[in-house]
């Protein structure tokens, strides 16, 4: 039986009297193009990944094609048909790789993932692909998510295979652990627990999952007036959700707090990449 044939692409305009050439890239990419035409591909199978990301890939958002474009798990080790979880790219600004089991969201992925991702946020696309390794160029990078629910990258130099990033690393990787305005932190054992931010403490329970559980939240301790705001840096932390968040690319760090001082509405500011010399402001509301 057929499960797929070239007839799906009379919507792309093919001309009839050009012959269609079906090949395997040297990167992985298997395409089908015209045989006098190197460049324009009909249909790639890099616009469909299954679990694995190779370098050229993009996964995310192409406006131009309309396609979202994910990485599936395997539903076993042994059983390559579709598993449970997913790992897709939001399409916020600032934009994170999210990995989601069963349709929920379980993991939001930290700064360490885009030191070896490139992204890419324009009006044509939303897009992560894997850096090219300059470094070692006979070494190949993959990113895969795994049936078990987790995303390893891995490089592949000669024969050997390398583990160089394992996502999630721990209980504080899970999403929104530890509810509004706390955050998780490590103490000396090692062990991971949940607390308020300055200027909040423990208040009143908060409804979880039915009438008969609840959980203790951070409340704000005390309420100032609207311009006499007073701010506490934390470092080394993951970015809150960028989903209703103000984002200016050329504002520098006092720009942005004078800002975020002038609206009543404004929660926090944070720069939107430190590698850029601190410019880029994301302002929450």
């Amino acid at each position: 039986r057929s499960v797929w044939n070239t007839t799906n692409l009379i919507n792309h305009n093919i001309n009839i009297n050009e012959s269609l050439v079906a090949e395997l890239l040297d990167n992985g990419n298997f395409v089908l193009r015209y045989s006098n035409s190197k460049s324009f591909f009909l249909w790639e199978s890099f616009d469909y990944p299954t679990d694995t990301l190779l370098p050229g890939m993009k996964l995310g958002w192409d406006c131009s094609k309309k396609l979202n474009k994910n990485l599936t798990s395997w539903k076993s080790l042994k059983d390559p048909s579709s598993g449970s979880y997913v790992f897709a790219i939001e399409t916020w600004k600032v934009s994170h790789g999210l990995i989601l089991g069963e349709g929920q969201l379980r993991y939001r992925t930290d700064s360490t993932y885009s030191s070896f991702m490139n992204i890419t946020e324009t009006e044509e696309e939303i897009s992560h692909s894997l850096k090219t390794n300059t470094t070692n160029v006979s070494s190949i990078s993959i990113l895969q998510m795994t049936y078990i629910g987790s995303l390893r990258l891995m490089e592949l130099v000669g024969e050997e295979m390398h583990i160089k990033f394992y996502y999630p690393n721990d209980f504080c990787d899970i999403y929104n652990v530890c509810g509004d305005n706390s955050y998780c932190n490590f103490n000396n054992k090692g062990r991971q627990n949940c607390l308020c931010i300055e200027g909040f403490q423990l208040g009143h329970d908060q409804y979880v999952s039915s009438l008969t559980k609840t959980k203790k939240r951070c409340v704000k301790k005390s309420y100032s007036s609207c311009h006499k705001k007073e701010f506490k840096k934390m470092k080394n932390m993951k970015l809150p959700d960028t989903q209703y968040t103000t984002v200016e690319t050329k504002v520098g760090f006092e720009e942005c707090e004078n800002k975020c001082v002038m609206s009543c509405n404004c929660t926090a500011f944070a720069n939107m990449d430190i590698g850029t010399g601190g410019l880029g402001c994301l302002i929450w509301t």
